[in-house]
């Protein structure tokens, strides 16, 4: 068995691939292995995968037969993970020499079920760290103790897979995989389950992911009906929350949190084509309407004043608890 498998999906990214192939052979180690999940590119970068797996220690290269989405990718990808532990990355990113190295010596010493990193983020010539939303460091805590309060950023809003590393049991529990053709928001439930199921982890620091944004062909660039997959991914995390033996006292941040997504993308949209921005407010009002309607009441009477403004506009459109 590896000591760890790190999954690292790619989808037309041939002009960011080489960092991101570069920096892995930056952690290479003999007991480390990397999945390199080709989600069916049609540039460059399989030709560019092809070579990683000849040149770069411990690279296995995945190809998809037709575009499933980065959820399916990382699926993949720990399908075919032999490591006693498992981390992400994304094809358009790159990490620090030696941070998986860092990363696992603080896993083994934590003795957790997994562990939360910060991370750069990336948008062209500026960087900026970006902190897990969670007080101690290096401290094993419950992972239920990451969700709440309600009205505050907290673990559960620090979605990113691969700000992390992760214990093989949690793979063995299917607690990793990811919910297979979300397009977008694919780390919303993975995140709320891991806090609800797993039994111990810790936020660690130690910021060696360079996290790119901007880039072209990202999802949060481009405003199609692909972007619309945020709310099935927040139907899942409401409908498992709910059914949560402390539904109670976890609902309410659920609810809160995906009426703060749906106010943020009917606030812009500017950004998306005209018919993909009619549905998205069309399915955003099915969607309050779905909610548990009193904690729903709850969460827009504790947002401030646009937001729960624009949200009970959309709320009307829809009468309360309509179907989709």
């Amino acid at each position: 068995m590896f000591k760890l498998s790190v999954v690292v999906p790619f989808y037309n990214v041939q002009t960011y691939a080489p960092d991101a192939l570069k920096s892995l052979a930056l952690n290479a180690r003999d007991d480390f292995e990397f999945l390199l999940v080709d989600d069916h590119s049609t540039d460059g970068t399989p030709d560019l995968l092809e070579r990683a797996a000849r040149e770069l220690p411990g690279a296995v290269h995945l190809r998809h037969e037709r575009n499933g989405g980065l959820a399916t990718a990382r699926n993949t990808g720990l399908d075919a993970a032999r490591g006693e532990y498992l981390a992400f990355m994304d094809g358009d990113d790159w990490l620090a020499p030696g941070h998986l190295a860092r990363m696992v010596a603080a896993i083994e010493a934590l003795n957790c079920d997994f562990v939360r990193n910060d991370h750069v983020k990336v948008t062209g010539r500026a960087r900026s760290v970006q902190r897990v939303p969670f007080g101690a460091h290096g401290v094993v805590a419950d992972p239920r103790s990451g969700i709440l309060p309600a009205d505050r950023a907290t673990s559960v809003d620090y979605p990113y897979a691969w700000a992390g590393m992760y214990h093989r049991r949690l793979l063995d529990r299917g607690l990793l995989h990811f919910t297979d053709g979300l397009r977008t928001a694919e780390d919303r439930p993975w995140i709320w389950r891991l806090h609800r199921e797993a039994k111990s982890f810790a936020a660690v620091g130690m910021p060696g992911i360079f996290y790119r944004r901007g880039v072209s062909t990202s999802l949060t660039q481009i405003g199609d009906e692909r972007q619309l997959d945020f709310m099935r991914a927040f139907d899942q995390v409401i409908s498992e929350t709910a059914a949560d033996r402390e539904s109670d006292l976890l609902l309410p941040k659920a609810v809160r949190t995906y009426c703060a997504i749906i106010a943020h993308h009917n606030g812009s949209l500017e950004r998306f084509e005209p018919a993909v921005a009619k549905k998205l407010r069309s399915m955003s009002a099915a969607a309050l309407g779905r909610m548990p309607q009193d904690v729903l009441d709850q969460a827009l009477a504790s947002m401030d004043a646009d937001r729960s403004a624009l949200l009970r506009r959309l709320r009307r459109r829809t009468p309360s608890g309509a179907a989709a």
